[in-house]
């Protein structure tokens, strides 16, 4: 556990700031932040977009700037607004009202964006999906949610399964030609262009759903978790004080939009913010991100890990090559961040990445390295303001600091997810132990109440009278010079004893496999106490991932086991 920490970036106005946040806390007051608390109206889309758009002063900020192959389209927050109108125009006219579901099947484009506001505005339960997803994800997702609609592209909706469309009344496509081949095709850009840029707003209670994100599990088909519009509270909050974003900040969230993340602070965060939204539509490259980070002027840029990696990898030459002066702050998710990029960013791009924690499930971003606190560098951060952190054991009994165990959020933040569609008994699973929100994660707390991250808590393994997690292990082996990756899971043995097999793939140019196996066993065996439970070593050309960059552990443990893991080049979650 690395202790020592990197100075606040923040002003001593944050620090002082911050501190008096913590100490004064509400949800109450930040509601007060909203339009809703004096009219009594409440929609997201209304604290989002209207109340700049309709703002003589605000509406000709930018709200969105969107890039793809190197073709650039701005839109300020009225024509968010008008677009966004026009849509939920075409949905009601479609007989689409609150409560009906309508799946978002597209490559991120502007339509992603103004379809999602659409469904908010009139009530609307909406699902983006990668747009990589296979037959088989796409059947599982229709037969659960059995959306009314779907948006996509002629490319993208020959792949629909038929047998799973019998609840869909339209597919809506955003281009032609329509191929009348799908029930109700409408070719949404002729059918729009003569309604009004005006649309109703259906006012809710806070607890009404908004949007349904599907979410990979190890116990079984991918869970339908459902947030709803008071999410504003908890995404506002923390775009504010975790992302440093203020009006007219420009923020990159280079998540794609079938992620939770790229909802949460691709779309509604910024903007409840009245930031503007930057979008990157073409795929990775070191030199694309780079220009992105230049050409429109990022200040805030919320990424991954793996990408970090990958342009620490193109080397600190690529790097200097680019204006980066704009930026002001870093920030990652989606899998525990090394101290190793925590320092390179610093170095080679100007400022520290600080690392954040949060789940689908969870809505916002609920542990942080704060910019106004400091970074511990390997540390997934301190809880943020209106988050109550704990480490319970296998009883729901708290544990003293240094003590694996798994975390738990109390109750009472509004971001939560408020179930799992159509399976109230995996819903309540979360919630176990009375009074609080069980991630699932394995975790230690230090003195300083900074967590750090071990792996999820069915791949904790003992050695002697202590836990190891796959963390641990992985962080291990980030160190080793001919180690590019590594995953490490709990697996079982004839014995009945728990051992720990690491996944693990080789730094660039080296080739010998066997090799590496025999250094990589050397290396934890001198690096952990002798009865580390060691079943082997394995190295792999490639490591499954998410999109995210988040090593795909499922799919591991599928092979281990010999069960089927899918095509991992469609795996989204």
């Amino acid at each position: 556990m690395i202790k020592a920490r990197i100075p606040p970036e923040g002003s001593d106005e944050d620090v002082a700031s911050l501190t008096d946040l913590f100490r004064h806390f509400s949800w109450q007051d930040i509601e007060k932040e909203f339009t809703c608390h004096s009219t009594g109206n409440l929609n997201i889309v209304q604290e989002a977009v209207d109340r700049w758009g309709r703002n003589r002063e605000q509406r000709g900020r930018k709200a969105l700037i969107f890039e793809k192959g190197g073709s650039v389209r701005e839109f300020t927050y009225q024509e968010v607004l008008e677009f966004s109108s026009q849509w939920a125009n075409l949905l009601i006219e479609c007989g689409l009202g609150e409560g009906d579901r309508l799946f978002i099947f597209l490559e991120r484009c502007p339509e992603v964006y103004f379809v999602m506001l659409a469904c908010a505005r009139i009530g609307v339960i909406f699902t983006p999906l990668y747009h990589t997803l296979s037959f088989g994800d796409l059947e599982i997702r229709l037969l659960n949610a059995r959306p009314k609609a779907i948006v996509t592209h002629p490319d993208l909706a020959r792949r629909l399964p038929s047998n799973a469309m019998a609840s869909v009344d339209n597919v809506l496509l955003v281009d032609g030609p329509a191929g009348s081949t799908l029930p109700g095709e409408i070719l949404a850009p002729e059918r729009m262009k003569d309604l009004p840029k005006k649309s109703m707003t259906q006012w809710v209670r806070g607890s009404a759903p908004l949007y349904l994100m599907y979410t990979s599990s190890s116990d079984g088909p991918p869970k339908g978790v459902v947030h709803a519009h008071q999410d504003m509270l908890g995404l506002f909050m923390t775009g504010k004080h975790v992302l440093r974003l203020g009006e007219e900040t420009r923020l990159w969230t280079d998540a794609d939009p079938g992620w939770v993340v790229g909802v949460a602070y691709g779309t509604f965060a910024p903007w409840l913010c009245g930031s503007t939204a930057i979008v990157q539509g073409d795929p990775f490259s070191a030199s694309n991100w780079y220009r992105t980070l230049e050409r429109h002027g990022v200040e805030v840029w919320y990424t991954t890990p793996q990408k970090l990696l990958l342009l620490m990898r193109a080397g600190d030459d690529l790097a200097r090559r680019y204006d980066l002066s704009k930026l002001k702050h870093i920030a990652t998710v989606g899998e525990p961040l090394s101290p190793e990029l925590v320092y390179w960013t610093k170095k080679a791009l100007g400022h520290s990445a600080h690392d954040t924690w949060w789940m689908a499930e969870t809505g916002m971003i609920c542990i942080a390295n704060l910019s106004a606190i400091g970074i511990k560098p390997g540390s997934m951060g301190k809880p943020v303001p209106g988050i109550e952190a704990a480490v319970l054991d296998e009883k729901g009994e708290p544990v003293p600091p240094l003590v694996s165990g798994e975390l738990a959020l109390k109750l009472g933040w509004p971001s939560l997810m408020t179930a799992v569609w159509q399976d109230p008994p995996r819903y309540q699973d979360y919630f176990r132990f009375k009074g609080w929100f069980l991630t699932g994660d394995t975790v230690t707390r230090d003195e300083e109440d900074y967590y750090y991250h071990q792996g999820r808590n069915d791949d904790l393994i003992k050695v002697g009278d202590k836990a190891v997690g796959p963390y641990e292990i992985e962080q291990m082996l980030s160190i080793h010079p001919k180690v590019a990756e590594a995953v490490a899971i709990a697996v079982g043995s004839p014995s009945g004893k728990t051992r720990m097999k690491v996944f693990v793939t080789p730094s660039k140019g080296f080739t010998d496999a066997d090799r590496l196996a025999h250094e990589v066993e050397a290396f934890l065996s001198a690096s952990f106490p002798p009865e580390f439970p060691l079943a082997e070593v394995v190295i792999l050309d490639e490591m499954p991932k998410t999109r995210s960059g988040e090593p795909l552990r499922r799919v591991l443990r599928a092979r281990e086991y010999g069960l089927p893991s899918g095509d991992v080049s469609k795996l989204g979650e």
